[in-house]
Parts: C-alpha cells; sequence; structure tokens
C-alpha cells in the first residue's frame, strides 16, 4: 500500500509540474486515506507550494543562410581574324654588334579592351606584355631564333598565337668592327673595340703616322709598344 501511495504521489508531482505556474494546487486525503492532489479548493485542503521549473522555453536559433556573390558569366572567347609578326620577316638576316633588334607585330581586328600581347622568343616571353605592338629586344644571341606572339585576355587566357617565325642574328666582332672602322687616337678608351691597351706610345704612333700604309696594322702597335717598353732604343728610329 506503501508503495502505491508513493508511486501515486509522484505522478501527481510530475503532472503539477506541468501545469502552468499561476495555477494554484490543492492537497487533501481522501476517505480512502490516498492523498490527492487537485487545482480546485477542497475541505480541509492545504495549499502546495511548486517550485519553479529549470526549463527555459526560448526562441529556437534562426538558421543564418550565407549570401554567395553570383559568379559573373564566363565570356566566350575572342577570335582574331588575323595575328603575325611584321618585323623581322621570316628567315631575315639581321646584322648588329650589340643584339639589338625590333619586333612589331599587327592583329585584325584591332587589340580589344583588356587584351594584350605578348612575345616569345626560342618558347620564353620576353619584353613587356601589353597593348604596345612594338617590342624592343636588346643583347640577343648570335644565331637563329624563333619568335611568336600571343593575344591573351585580363583572365590569362590565350586567345591567339601566331607559329614560331625564324630569324638570323650575326653580331660583328670587335676585331671586325676595327678593321672597318680604325681606331683614332681619340677612340681608345672610348669605343668598346679600341681599348686603352692598345692604344700606341707616342713613339709608335709617330712612327706610324708617317707610313699610312702601318696604320690598319694592331699587330705592330703592340709590336712597337712592347719594344718601347724593353728596349726605347730599338724603336728611336722607327725600326
Amino acid at each position: 500500500m506503501n508503495r502505491h501511495r508513493m508511486r501515486s504521489v509522484l505522478a501527481w508531482l510530475v503532472l503539477l509540474m506541468a501545469l502552468p505556474a499561476a495555477a494554484d494546487v490543492y492537497t487533501y486525503i481522501d476517505a480512502q486515506g490516498n492523498r490527492v492532489f487537485t487545482d480546485q479548493p477542497h475541505k480541509n485542503a492545504k495549499r502546495v507550494d511548486i517550485p519553479p521549473s529549470n526549463n527555459m522555453t526560448g526562441t529556437p536559433p534562426t538558421k543564418t543562410l550565407k549570401a554567395h556573390p553570383a559568379r559573373p558569366a564566363v565570356q566566350p572567347m575572342f577570335h582574331y581574324q588575323l595575328l603575325r609578326i611584321l618585323v623581322p620577316e621570316p628567315d631575315a638576316m639581321l646584322i648588329n654588334p650589340s643584339g639589338d633588334l625590333i619586333v612589331t607585330v599587327t592583329s585584325e581586328p584591332v587589340l580589344q579592351p583588356g587584351h594584350s600581347y605578348r612575345l616569345l622568343l626560342d618558347g620564353v616571353a620576353v619584353g613587356q606584355a601589353g597593348r604596345s605592338p612594338v617590342f624592343p629586344l636588346s643583347n640577343v644571341d648570335r644565331g637563329t631564333h624563333q619568335l611568336s606572339v600571343e593575344i591573351f585576355d585580363e583572365m590569362g587566357r590565350v586567345l591567339e598565337k601566331t607559329p614560331n617565325q625564324p630569324f638570323h642574328l650575326q653580331r660583328i666582332s670587335l676585331s671586325q668592327k676595327r678593321a672597318t672602322h680604325p681606331c683614332k687616337d681619340e677612340d681608345y678608351g672610348v669605343r668598346p673595340e679600341c681599348p686603352l691597351k692598345d692604344k700606341p706610345s707616342p713613339k709608335a704612333a709617330s712612327c706610324l703616322s708617317s707610313d699610312p700604309s702601318r696604320t690598319d696594322s694592331t699587330f705592330l702597335v703592340r709590336t712597337l709598344n712592347a719594344y718601347a717598353t724593353i728596349q726605347p732604343n730599338l724603336v728611336q728610329d722607327c725600326a
């Protein structure tokens, strides 16, 4: 009987905890000796103090959806009717002692907004990529090289590219330049092909100036300089 009463009391307590906080609860013993809980006042009933519940009801958190920026539509690739290298011409033979040359390109239609030219020498990008169709190159090695040009857009996509176009570069040696344009006294130390070590001594220079046939002979200049240093008396008479 005691267990039955205990279970009844617990059951009533659970139900009472579920009642609104504003409702009053009363308890009494009925004729059968059972404890009764009710929200209605009854003779000999006592009011029951119910502790507040720890359960907190709140608004469930709202899920925040991150707004993804709309991806820009991929622009279709533009196609040019023509792209070619104007200068140098295919298989051109260039002669430059410093290895300098100018490359010019053209396209049809004209270069579109957001597009750029890029020049490749032997498969490697050279010069400054941009909208200018003129590419100055310097110190290119002698020999045969391959040129090509490509157009790319702001996304880095290559829109057009020319096939490799060969050209041949000759760089005149210093001895060849000196042979075609002999060194004068004021040229030594100024022109690369006229180093100061090759400048004749005053006696050697006077001997050479007296015989125009000797002015182009670097070997004679060096010989006279050597003798003037070791045995000055041997060059007194330009011997």
